[in-house]
């Protein structure tokens, strides 16, 4: 598995802003990420993008995290998000849906695996 730099996210290609986000620049994204993206990917990508219209994309990591955790509770929560996003599902999945990352999901020991 490829190492990531904690600093991978700042010099990567990510939108400048909200509406600056398209299918392709995702692929584009995830291929940095080493993902491949399929449908369980797009629904969390697509739900982070709903969440950030409604609730505005400056909520913390935590609660991110709790949204999408919620999501997906039946299919294994946290673990099922991990297999979808081994680098962290808040930074990655945030990153890929060109949304704004959460203050603090850079911390080490949350949201993120360095």
């Amino acid at each position: 598995m490829p190492q990531m730099d904690p600093l991978a996210v700042e010099n990567s290609k990510t939108p400048e802003g909200f509406e600056d986000w398209t299918v392709e620049t995702a692929l584009d994204l995830a291929a940095e990420e080493h993902i491949e993206l399929t449908d369980a990917h797009w629904e969390i990508i697509h739900f982070l993008r709903r969440h950030c219209e409604e609730n505005g994309a400056t909520c913390s990591a935590r609660l991110v995290l709790k949204a999408i955790t919620a999501q997906v509770k039946d299919r294994g929560g946290k673990k099922y998000l991990y297999s979808l996003f081994p680098h962290g599902p808040v930074v990655q999945a945030c990153k890929i849906a060109g949304i704004p990352l959460p203050p603090y999901s850079l911390d080490l020991s949350f949201g993120s695996v360095h």
